[in-house]
């Protein structure tokens, strides 16, 4: 793979959940190209396993492990087993995350008219599934607070270590429809923020990563038709994108490794960066 900088990662253990998704395992095959030993965790081990035999065969080292970020028991077991093989986990990258239909409304506003029917008011926030909810804010949020105070204790004992959380600029410019998984990322966004406090002077950094749209299996049938071409969401997400186009899973590296080199970012903790092609910054005027 082609990283956009090299940084020296040689003896360090990176532990990067969601793993076998498109945006982190990029992520993985970058701290392994720049030498790091990368345990890759997710629940699908055969994706996991792609993953690892990518990073082998370019000569890196990884190991994968199918775990469940909302199970703290088996992120135990996890690191018990990362630690026997090569030792604590120095860089830890929380990447596991998503959205779910069931934590969706099915419209984008309600109006008088949707309280008519029950069957109208159902698309609209007050349809919306408490459980369903419950389970996108459980996977975002809770899914990295657990993998943190897990694969941190070592790193605090240490007096060293690196944590860098996903968020999304949904987090801080909330999108219609997803109300679990913008206020999940917002959740994420504070967290990174106290945490980074919470840990200064045991010499963890805390900082998170806000992407804007990159096309994953997760989101890609609802940005794209079977035929390539846009929906009428993605038409919006590009109107208000002032680059214009969606982003690219290489284009997230050179935040990520300025993050996790203490060379180059020693002195940053507690930030929240956006690489979202200006959406963010766009009031759509």
């Amino acid at each position: 793979m082609k990283i956009p900088f090299q940084i020296n990662l040689s003896g360090r253990v990176a532990a990067v959940t969601g793993g076998g998704g498109v945006l982190c395992s990029d992520f993985a095959k970058a701290l392994a190209a720049c030498g790091a030993k990368v345990a890759v965790l997710g629940r699908r081990k055969e994706a996991l396993d792609t993953v690892v035999a990518e990073i082998v065969k370019a000569g890196g080292c990884a190991a994968a492990f199918a775990c469940d970020v909302l199970d703290k028991e088996a992120l135990t077991k996890t690191n018990a087993a990362i630690e026997a093989l090569w030792g604590p986990v120095d860089i830890l990258i929380n990447g596991a995350g998503g959205n779910h239909p069931s934590g969706t409304a099915g419209k984008e506003f309600c109006v008088p008219e949707d309280m008519a029917t029950d069957a109208e008011k159902a698309k609209t926030f007050y349809g919306l599934d408490p459980q369903g909810i419950q389970g996108v804010f459980s996977l975002n949020f809770l899914g990295t607070l657990l993998p943190t105070q897990v694969f941190t204790q070592a790193m605090t004992a240490k007096g060293k270590g690196i944590v860098v959380n996903i968020s999304s600029m949904a987090g801080d410019r909330p999108l219609t429809k997803i109300c679990g998984y913008s206020g999940a990322k917002a959740a994420i966004m504070n967290f990174t923020q106290w945490l980074a406090v919470h840990l200064a002077k045991s010499g963890v950094r805390v900082n998170a990563i806000a992407p804007g749209f990159f096309v994953t299996e997760q989101n890609r049938t609802l940005l794209k038709n079977p035929d390539g071409s846009l929906t009428p969401r993605s038409q919006k997400i590009l109107a208000n994108t002032p680059m214009g186009r969606f982003g690219e899973a290489q284009e997230l590296l050179g935040t990520l490794l300025w993050l996790v080199s203490d060379d180059a970012s020693g002195f940053v903790t507690g930030v929240v960066i956006p690489v979202d092609g200006g959406f963010s910054a766009y009031s759509g005027v």
